[in-house]
Formats: structure tokens, C-alpha cells, sequence
């Protein structure tokens, strides 16, 4: 069996968390620290902020950037849950906007801002959504980068993250740099905005005993940190070995069914998704050959259940979001997945598209 990813897990990551289980604080030990420094270096910003997860990372910037209950935060109708649910735990309202039917990211020329507060770009997949137009779109308005799938990819020769008034990952462990369970990180050239995430995830402390903001608790275990930067070490040359295997599934898979890539961007692949009207049948199809395969996303955002009851949303809002879920497929994608079979994916694919349809 192809699984659809396989998380990477190393004896220098062993080592490591034993090492900072016997040697530092449990939380906010020195690892937590140095993973700080060492992962705003890596996306060229003068901060970042260890969390406790990527939607922590999300509602914990909205915080610190002002968002309070009954303010409109703009982003898109496709993506997994967390990043609208962020806005909600803010108290602040999600705005929707549809999406572009050749990327799944959003479509800036669709997207209003109205009387919103800012807006949230995510980079689908790991490839950049259009951030020169979203960041026009925008004005004075914040611009927060969900990068929570994108672990160095870059727009315009710039890593994501950087660009907006700040970016937010996850290191869960299905994205191309964990920590060995839930994690996240906040990076931002702010300094204030730097300092008022750090407080809100430790319990709003200003010092020990004086607190001076309603915060949470929110922190990165040492431990985790610890792995985390092992990955980091690891990262560039995992997302070279997906950008290799992307090549060979762009190389042999049928045109049409792919996603469109831009001269301006440099995807990292946390997943690589084709579109058809067939999903359905290419995914039994792919099952019975031993290959596994997901859908990201399946359901709309605006068409969840508790979506629905709490804003009134129905369908026929955004349509392409709706169709593109009806329609895309990830195919196994993670650094240790062999050429070959990578090869046997895209034969097996495009068997099923000149005639092996059951």
C-alpha cells in the first residue's frame, strides 16, 4: 500500500526530546527559545512566537491585533475549519470570499473588504496565494498570512509568512514540519504584535504574577520545541524531495486534472490535490491498486453544519468552492515516497483516464 503521507521521525529527534525532558523546564524551556529564533530566521522575520497549535497561532494574532466581538475578518470558504474558527474564537465574524477555479486559493477580484477588520489569505497546499493583490486589497487594513501548510514556500522570492503584518503555521503531524504533536508558530517584523502574543499565550502575564491582558494557556512544550528543531534542520532539503516528486506527477499526469502553478510563486507541496469530475470513481479506482488518497476539503466551510445555523449560510454563496470539493483529490505526497512509485501513481492515474474506469 501508497499511503497519502507518512510522518518523519528520526533517532536525532529521540534524542532530542529526551535530551530537553532531562535537561530544561518542561514548558518554556530553552529549546522553545532557540526554536523561536532559529524559525524567524528561516522565514526572514525579526520575530516569531511558539504556540500551542496553528489555530492557536490564528485567534491568539487576531487578539493581539485588535479583532474583539462583532468585527467582519475576511477569508476564504475553502480550507480546513481552523482558519474561520479562529475569527470566531476572537469574537469577530467570518466574512467569506470564493475562490479561484485553477488554484483553490482566494480570488482577490471577488473578495470585498467592506467594513472588515482585515483578512486572511491562506496558502492551499502549500502554494502562495496572491498576496500583492490581497495586500492592495486590504489598504490599511491587517493582512494575516494562514501559512499554516506552507513551511517555506515563497512568493516573489520572499517566504510566506514574511509578507503580511503577520503568518501563522501549525506543526501538526501531517504538515512538512512537526514537532511531534500539536504546535504553532506566530512570525511578525511587529514588535509590539510579537510581545502581546507572547503574553496572551502565557495566561496575559506581563511578569510572573502581574497580568495585565485576559490570555490563555497557549504555550509550545519544550519537548515538542525540541523536535521541532530537528525538522527545521531537515526542512528545505524535505521540500525539495516534494518538489521532486511533484515534478514527476506534473510531468506524467494529464494536464487538465492539475492545479495551476505561477512563475511567481514556489509551492512546497504539504499536498499534492488533482481535480475531476470523476473523484469518486478515481479514488476506488486508486484503492483497489493500493494507493492511498484524501480529499481536502470535502465540505465548504460556509456549508458546515454549525456554519449554517449560527451566520444562515446556504449554498450557491460561492460556487466555485462548492464544486472545486465536489472535485479534488490528494495523492500520496510526503519526502520519503519512493520515484518509482511515484511513477506507479501517476500510471495508475492516468490508466484510469484512457479507459481503465470502472
Amino acid at each position: 500500500m501508497i499511503p497519502l503521507f507518512i510522518p518523519e521521525f528520526t533517532d536525532e529527534m529521540k534524542n532530542a526530546a529526551v535530551d530537553a525532558l532531562q535537561n530544561e523546564f518542561f514548558v518554556m524551556g530553552e529549546s522553545v527559545h532557540k526554536c523561536e529564533e532559529e524559525f524567524a530566521r528561516f522565514c526572514g522575520t525579526k520575530r516569531a512566537v511558539a504556540v500551542s497549535s496553528g489555530t492557536a497561532a490564528l485567534r491568539l494574532s487576531l487578539i493581539a491585533m485588535g479583532v474583539k466581538r462583532g468585527d467582519s475578518v475576511v477569508t476564504t470558504a475553502n480550507s480546513f475549519v481552523a482558519t474561520s474558527n479562529s475569527i470566531v474564537h476572537a469574537g469577530g465574524k467570518p466574512v467569506f470570499t470564493d475562490i479561484e477555479q485553477s488554484t483553490g486559493n482566494m480570488d482577490p477580484s471577488k473578495a470585498s473588504m467592506g467594513g472588515s477588520k482585515g483578512i486572511i489569505p491562506v496558502h492551499l497546499y502549500g502554494n502562495p496565494a496572491k498576496l500583492d493583490e490581497i495586500r492592495d486589497l486590504a489598504g490599511e487594513r491587517f493582512v494575516l498570512e494562514d501559512a499554516c501548510q506552507a513551511h517555506g514556500a515563497e512568493y516573489k522570492g520572499r517566504r510566506v509568512g514574511s509578507i503580511g503584518d503577520a503568518g501563522c503555521f501549525s506543526f501538526y503531524s501531517a504538515k512538512n514540519m512537526t514537532v511531534g504533536g500539536d504546535g504553532g508558530m506566530v512570525v511578525t517584523n511587529n514588535d509590539e504584535l510579537a510581545d502581546k502574543v507572547a503574553m496572551i499565550r502565557d495566561c496575559g502575564r506581563k511578569t510572573k504574577y502581574e497580568h495585565t491582558m485576559i490570555g490563555y494557556t497557549n504555550r509550545l512544550n519544550t519537548v515538542n520545541a525540541a523536535i521541532g528543531r530537528v525538522q527545521l534542520r531537515m526542512l528545505e532539503g524535505w521540500n525539495e524531495k516534494r518538489r521532486e516528486i511533484a515534478r514527476i506527477y506534473r510531468d506524467n499526469l494529464p494536464g487538465d486534472i492539475l492545479l495551476e502553478e505561477t512563475p511567481e510563486s514556489k509551492p512546497v507541496y504539504h499536498l499534492f490535490v488533482i481535480r475531476t469530475r470523476d473523484r469518486d470513481k478515481l479514488q476506488e479506482f486508486l484503492k483497489v491498486r493500493d494507493i492511498g488518497t484524501g480529499i481536502h476539503y470535502p465540505i465548504p466551510i460556509h456549508m458546515q453544519p454549525i456554519y449554517r445555523e449560527m451566520f444562515g449560510y446556504r449554498g450557491g454563496e460561492f460556487p466555485v468552492s462548492e464544486q472545486f470539493s465536489g472535485e479534488v483529490l490528494s495523492l500520496p505526497m510526503f519526502p520519503g515516497l519512493d520515484k518509482d512509485k511515484a511513477k506507479y501513481v501517476a500510471g495508475a492515474v492516468t490508466e484510469f483516464f484512457e479507459g481503465g474506469k470502472p
